[in-house]
């Protein structure tokens, strides 16, 4: 007897859940005590993306004869990424998930990528599933909330450009999640939904992306508990804003075009750590007493300014990184105009000045040369240079004879 057919059942069950499902299935022909090894496996992922015509067809086949014979009592997940709809229509999408749900299913991974004739319409069991943890779901599904729905254990919701019925399904969706800690919300450009509320008193993370040419309404933001915020709106179109004040705020990546951001801003005044690139500049008496590192894109018009309010206030900053984020284009120019007072951080916290592609051009040397002749307890400088005009050995020089304040200040130019 080979040492592999003296492990008991719960062990092979276990090697199992690290081959693909269809292959672990297939280990039941390898002898009478494999045979109904796989219909215990707690973990279920079915992907067709690489597949040709016929093996999606024999996929389709395969969980629609296979599904039915799992005797786990709990599905741990089930995950569904499918590339093509013609050999998995609404209906039988609609069957796996129900099946699924009956399972007691914990988490929820449904993806289709491809257009479909009709839209996925997901069970109405669904919405009422007391066990499910974790529900993501992606492309080409309507999200059709029934009048009842109850959703007491999930935690984990993601919605990736999916179709809303109504403009309310969101909000009572959300509504009767009542332990929902993280969410991630994508809007799908051809989307009709104008308006968006968001109020989860329990929720801990939330990620929203709005993207370009949308139309928004208004957005209402309600989530006192947040500890991590990533909030992406790439319409400039004015609209209504309201978002509560966060006071357990760590993290936020902020990146918005719309001129309505007062509410926004003295949202996020307990944050510690924030990423942010705006349109315009926000109001003046706003203070961002925790903040401690701060990410700041220059690739606006009114960079210079912003960066000049954030450092009079914050007062704790400790370290400060000048960068482009992802999808973002320089202007080619920063004014640097001084403020008349040196913001206090700079005598007293800043440690850490980063500045990646650094051109060189006249507004940015004034800029560095200022951080370096003012920022007095500054440790390291780290200045990553850009392809540009200017030889970089005169920028170096230039950047590296200059007055600092600090005299144990790192210099590093990349």
């Amino acid at each position: 007897m080979d040492k592999v057919s003296r492990l008991p059942d719960e062990l092979l069950e276990k090697v199992l859940t690290f081959l693909p499902t269809k292959e672990a299935v297939s280990t039941s022909i390898l002898s009478k005590r494999w045979e109904h090894l796989w219909m215990w496996l707690p973990k279920l992922e079915y992907d067709d993306q690489h597949y040709s015509e016929s093996e999606r067809k024999r996929l389709r086949c395969f969980i629609v004869r296979s599904l039915p014979l799992h005797k786990a009592h709990v599905i741990e997940s089930l995950r569904l990424k499918l590339s093509n709809s013609h050999y998995f229509k609404p209906q039988v999408i609609k069957w796996i998930v129900a099946t699924a749900v009956s399972r007691n299913v914990l988490e929820l991974d449904i993806s289709c990528s491809s257009y479909p004739e009709k839209l996925n319409i997901l069970p109405s069991n669904l919405y009422t599933s007391k066990s499910l943890v974790i529900l993501k779901l992606g492309d080409w599904i309507l999200l059709d909330v029934p009048p009842m729905v109850s959703l007491p254990s999930l935690k984990t919701l993601q919605l990736q450009e999916v179709v809303y019925s109504s403009e309310g399904s969101l909000q009572r969706l959300l509504f009767n999640c009542p332990v929902l800690e993280e969410l991630k919300v994508d809007i799908w450009k051809y989307d009709n939904t104008r308006k968006f509320t968001i109020i989860v008193p329990s929720l801990l993370s939330l990620s929203l992306f709005i993207p370009f040419e949308y139309g928004i309404d208004g957005l209402v933001i309600k989530t006192p508990s947040l500890k991590y915020f990533k909030l992406r709106v790439h319409s400039s179109s004015s609209h209504y804003c309201l978002v509560e004040h966060m006071p357990n705020l760590i993290e936020a990546y902020i990146d918005v075009e719309f001129p309505n951001i007062k509410s926004l801003i003295e949202s996020i005044t307990s944050v510690k750590r924030l990423e942010i690139c705006l349109e315009v500049l926000y109001e003046e008496g706003i203070v961002f007493s925790q903040l401690e590192h701060l990410k700041l894109c220059r690739c606006k018009d009114c960079t210079s300014n912003l960066l000049v309010r954030l450092l009079k206030d914050s007062p704790n900053l400790r370290v400060l990184d000048l960068y482009e984020m992802i999808d973002h284009y320089y202007c080619g120019i920063i004014p640097w105009n001084p403020p008349s007072t040196v913001p206090a951080c700079m005598l007293s916290s800043l440690q850490i000045f980063h500045w990646s592609a650094f051109s060189g051009v006249p507004g940015e040397r004034d800029l560095a040369i200022y951080m370096l002749k003012n920022a007095s307890h500054l440790k390291t400088a780290t200045i990553w240079s850009d392809e540009c005009d200017i030889p970089e050995l005169e920028m170096l020089k230039e950047l590296a004879f200059s007055s600092r304040a600090s005299t144990t200040c790192e210099f590093m130019f990349d």
